[in-house]
């Protein structure tokens, strides 16, 4: 199916015009904040002079017991909350530090961002604010891959990681293939061909998405996302207003250059090729230092059961944790923030946790 699609895409972009396939990236934009609204957030100034913009709630951190980086997801930002109940944040003395990855929100575009540099940011961001000599880690969704180069670059940085429904490279060099080709099939045609042009023609992505010849990829315009969604990821987001619900202020992002070093720029990294194997990492944490936990769902249409039930095969050193019902967005509902933070910080709170061979 895929030779099939290639002969068709160097058709579409030889009699359409390679030249602007190549050419029509977004210029970067590093020494000042995206032109338009003013700036209100905190922000701190990187050692390459981007700034990187955050946002700080739960208890003051001066008083807080417990720290915890939050990396939001794909078409996300600092603004979405952790959904934990406040008696629990008060009671375990929890602040909570969120921030815009390169080129969401009020932060820098990072033009040539990669899974390596995800980690210096949080190092820096962390360094910078005072969290001490260790603090927590959350990466939901596409942020599971700052969480894994965190893991691979700055562990001894790390009180405790989670990795929620965190996003999966289907090129991973170890990663077999009948699991892989398991998983990709999964997918959308449109999502399919997408993310095989990120990984594959990563220079001709931000054309492929301005391009009208194909469908391109729901994940990333939200058209069509009904279609490729599970229905508990759909009552969620219908509840939340989510940006992904196909409005027409989504599929105007199609040709908003600032999209292309936020959506863009985050499709053609996780699905790059990688500066490590997280399928072949060793125990950061020999001596039980902190733990991982690895939390997955049966349901879950974005990052698909068998790869995450693979890592953790493979990664003995992960908790894993795997929920019957609810999709990719199922800790938002019935009280799972809560259980995963209890278990992150207390230990407690195992439920649901089984690997599969």
């Amino acid at each position: 199916m895929l030779t099939h699609f290639l002969a068709l895409f160097l058709v579409a972009v030889t009699g359409g015009g390679a030249h602007n396939f190549i050419i029509n990236q977004p210029p970067p934009l590093i020494d000042s904040f995206h032109v338009g609204s003013p700036i209100t957030s905190p922000h701190i100034r990187l050692r390459d002079g981007r700034h990187l913009a955050y946002r700080e709630y739960g208890v003051p951190k001066e008083k807080a017991k417990y720290k915890i980086v939050v990396v939001h997801g794909f078409d996300s930002s600092k603004n979405e909350t952790f959904p934990v109940s406040k008696d629990l944040v008060q009671e375990l003395g929890i602040c909570f530090v969120a921030f815009d990855r390169a080129g969401y929100g009020d932060s820098n575009p990072h033009p040539t961002r990669t899974v390596m540099s995800e980690s210096m940011d949080i190092d820096e961001l962390a360094y910078q604010l005072k969290l001490g000599p260790k603090f927590y880690l959350i990466g939901t969704s596409m942020g599971g891959y700052s969480a894994y180069s965190c893991l691979k670059y700055i562990p001894q940085r790390l009180s405790g990681v989670v990795l929620l429904v965190p996003a999966v490279n289907y090129w991973w060099p170890s990663l077999p293939a009948d699991v892989s080709e398991s998983a990709f099939k999964k997918l959308s045609i449109m999502n399919q061909q997408s993310f095989w042009v990120a990984h594959n023609l990563p220079f001709l992505f931000c054309g492929w998405m301005k391009q009208n010849f194909f469908k391109t990829s729901p994940a990333i315009t939200g058209i069509g996302v009904p279609e490729t969604t599970c229905k508990p990821d759909l009552e969620i987001i219908n509840q939340n207003q989510s940006p992904v619900n196909g409005t027409d202020a989504v599929e105007s992002k199609s040709t908003n250059d600032a999209v292309y070093e936020s959506l863009c720029r985050d499709v053609m990294v996780v699905f790059s090729n990688w500066e490590f194997d997280p399928l072949q990492m060793e125990n950061p944490f020999p001596n039980d230092e902190a733990s991982v936990h690895l939390w997955s769902n049966v349901q879950d249409e974005m990052c698909q059961i068998e790869i995450q039930r693979h890592v953790a095969k493979k990664l003995p050193w992960v908790r894993y944790h795997e929920t019957p019902y609810g999709g990719h967005n199922f800790f938002n509902n019935d009280g799972w923030g809560d259980k995963i933070i209890k278990t992150l910080l207390l230990g407690d709170g195992e439920v649901n946790t089984q690997v599969h061979t």
